[in-house]
């Protein structure tokens, strides 16, 4: 049983950093990638970031340049370090991984809250 755990969010204000983290149960190399997503109230889920089992990084540009995600193997972690931080980043962030097989599997966290507010 995969589980992904997330911490790290909280109040900060515009301008301001945090760090996410997610902690898988397992070896990362048994997921093909693994990334955040988010959601805001009244709004879909959307895609944030992702990084491939050989450490290729990708983020949506609304982020791009602000975020950055990156990976421990060592410790089955991934992280999430965004930096001026915006009102609209306000959101429940969750982590997700993806096992690519015979079928394709995809695992997420509980969630994290975010909220950027003075």
């Amino acid at each position: 049983q995969v589980q992904l755990v997330e911490s790290g969010g909280g109040l900060v204000q515009p301008g301001g950093s945090l760090r996410l983290s997610c902690a898988a149960s397992g070896s990362l190399f048994s997921f093909n990638a693994m990334g955040w997503y988010r959601q805001a109230p009244g709004k879909e889920r959307e895609w944030v970031a992702a990084i491939t089992r050989s450490g290729s990084t990708n983020h949506a540009d609304s982020v791009k340049g602000r975020f950055t995600i990156s990976r421990d193997n060592a410790k089955n972690t991934v992280y999430l370090q965004m930096n001026s931080l915006k009102p609209e980043d306000t959101a429940v962030y969750y982590c997700h991984a993806k096992r690519v097989g015979p079928l394709i599997y995809d695992y997420w966290g509980q969630g994290t809250q975010v909220t950027v507010s003075s």
